[in-house]
C-alpha cells in the first residue's frame, strides 16, 4: 500500500504491520454482525485492547508501550482503524482523548486508578467540554464547580459528549471561578457512577458513535477528583487537543485510503461502453487526482506528529495544517469515488455511502476548518 514515512523508527513500522493486518482480518475481512450500537462500540474497546493497540495511549508506567504517548504511534493507528471503520477509530481515539488529560496533569495515585484500565479495555474514556453555548469558543462555558469545604458541588451542562452512556470516567471542565473566565476553568475526573451525573440524551449522527447529553445537577467529587490544580482545566484541554489534532488527520488520512482502493476496485471491475470504466481518461484522471491529494495529506500529518514528538516549536501550527488539509481533502477524496461508483455509491449499505457519512464529522471536530485557518494565520503573523 504506503512506503515508509522518514518520519518512522522500526517500531513505528511494525506497529504499523501489526494494526493493518488486524483491520483485514477483523473489520473488513471479519463477520458483520448487526449489534447494538453501544454494545458494538464496548465489544471494539476491549477487542482493541484485548490487541494491545489501546496501550499506546498511555505511558508505560501505566501500562503503556512507550515512556510517553506518542503522536505518530497514534496517528498509524486511527489511520489504519478508520480505513476499517469509523467505529473503531472513535472508540480508540476517544481512549486517548479521555485519558491524555489524566496523563498530563494527573497524580501518581489518579494515573494508577485510571490509566491501566484505559489501556487494557476495561474501562471507557470520555472528555466532557462542549456546552450548549461553549463549542469553538471553550472558554466561555457555563458549567460551575463550586467548592464545598473539601468537595466541589458540579452543575451545568454538556453536549455532543462521545462515549455518554458508555464511559466508566469523564474527564470534566468546569468553571471554578467564573470572574476569571478562562483562567477560571478547572478539570475534574468524574466516575460515570457518581450521584448527580445523567445522561440526558442519546444524540443520533450522520456516522453513528455514542454520543449524547451530559448533565450535572449537584454532582459533588471529592478533592482528588481534581486534576492539576483549579485553573488550570483549559491548559490541561488544549495540551491534549495538540497532540490529538494532528490524529483526526490521519483517520481522514485512513477513510480517504479506503476511498480510493474501493474506487480503483470497482473501477476495474465496472463495464461500460464494451470496457472498464478504468480505461476512461476521465476516470484515470480522477484516480491521480485523489491518490495526490492522499499523499499530501499522509505527509503533513506526519510531519505534524513526528514534529509533536520532537517538541518543535512550531507544532502547533504544523497540526493545524495537517488537519485543515487532510479532512477537507479526504472530502473530495471520497466525493470523486463516490462519483465513480455512480449510482451504487449512494445506496445505503455501500461502502462508498458509509464514508461519505463517516468522514463529514472531522472537518468539525477538535477544532473546525475554520478555526484551524486562524490559528495557522496567527502563526503567521506573529
Amino acid at each position: 500500500m504506503t512506503q515508509p514515512l522518514p518520519f518512522f523508527d522500526p517500531a513505528h513500522l511494525e506497529l504499523r504491520e501489526r494494526v493493518r493486518g488486524w483491520v483485514e482480518n477483523n473489520l473488513i475481512g471479519g463477520s458483520a454482525e448487526e449489534k447494538n450500537l453501544e454494545d458494538e462500540a464496548r465489544g471494539l474497546v476491549k477487542r482493541l485492547g484485548a490487541a494491545g493497540f489501546n496501550r499506546h495511549a498511555v505511558a508505560r508506567a501505566y501500562g503503556g508501550v512507550r515512556e510517553k504517548v506518542e503522536a505518530r504511534d497514534l496517528c498509524i493507528l486511527r489511520e489504519e482503524l478508520a480505513r476499517g471503520a469509523a467505529l473503531a477509530d472513535t472508540m480508540f481515539a476517544m481512549q486517548a482523548l479521555g485519558s491524555y488529560p489524566i496523563t498530563l496533569a494527573g497524580s501518581d495515585e489518579q494515573k494508577r486508578r485510571y490509566l491501566p484500565k484505559v489501556a487494557s479495555g476495561e474501562a471507557i474514556a470520555a472528555f466532557a467540554i462542549t456546552e450548549p453555548d461553549a463549542g469553538s469558543d471553550v472558554a466561555s462555558l457555563k458549567t460551575l464547580a463550586a467548592r464545598r469545604g473539601k468537595n466541589f458541588c458540579l452543575t451545568g451542562t454538556k453536549r455532543f459528549i462521545s462515549n455518554a452512556g458508555i464511559a466508566d470516567h469523564y474527564v470534566v471542565f468546569a468553571s471554578t471561578e467564573p470572574d476569571k473566565k478562562a483562567k477560571g476553568v478547572s478539570a475534574f475526573i468524574v466516575d460515570a457512577t457518581t450521584p448527580g451525573l445523567v445522561v440526558k440524551e442519546k444524540t443520533a449522527l450522520l456516522s453513528p458513535h455514542p454520543i449524547g447529553v451530559v448533565v450535572f445537577e449537584n454532582c459533588v467529587v471529592a478533592e482528588g477528583a481534581l486534576l492539576g490544580n483549579e485553573g488550570e482545566g483549559l491548559n490541561i484541554a488544549f495540551g491534549t487537543l495538540d497532540l490529538l489534532r494532528c490524529t483526526v488527520a490521519a483517520a481522514a488520512v485512513g477513510l480517504a485510503q479506503r476511498a480510493l482502493q474501493e474506487a480503483i476496485r470497482y473501477s476495474q471491475e465496472r463495464q461500460q461502453f464494451g470496457q472498464a470504466i478504468a480505461m476512461f481518461q476521465g476516470i484515470q484522471f480522477k484516480l491521480a487526482d485523489m491518490a495526490t491529494e492522499l499523499e499530501a495529506a499522509r505527509l503533513l500529518v506526519y510531519q505534524a506528529a513526528w514534529a509533536h514528538d520532537c517538541g518543535a516549536a512550531e507544532a502547533k501550527q504544523k497540526a493545524s495544517m495537517a488537519k485543515l488539509y487532510a479532512t477537507e481533502a479526504a472530502q473530495r477524496i471520497i466525493d470523486q469515488g463516490l462519483q465513480i461508483h455512480g449510482g451504487v455509491g449512494v445506496v445505503v449499505g455501500n461502502i462508498m455511502e458509509r464514508l461519505y457519512r463517516d468522514i463529514r464529522a472531522l472537518r468539525i471536530y477538535e477544532g473546525t476548518s475554520e478555526i484551524q485557518k486562524l490559528v495557522i494565520a496567527r502563526g503567521l503573523l506573529k
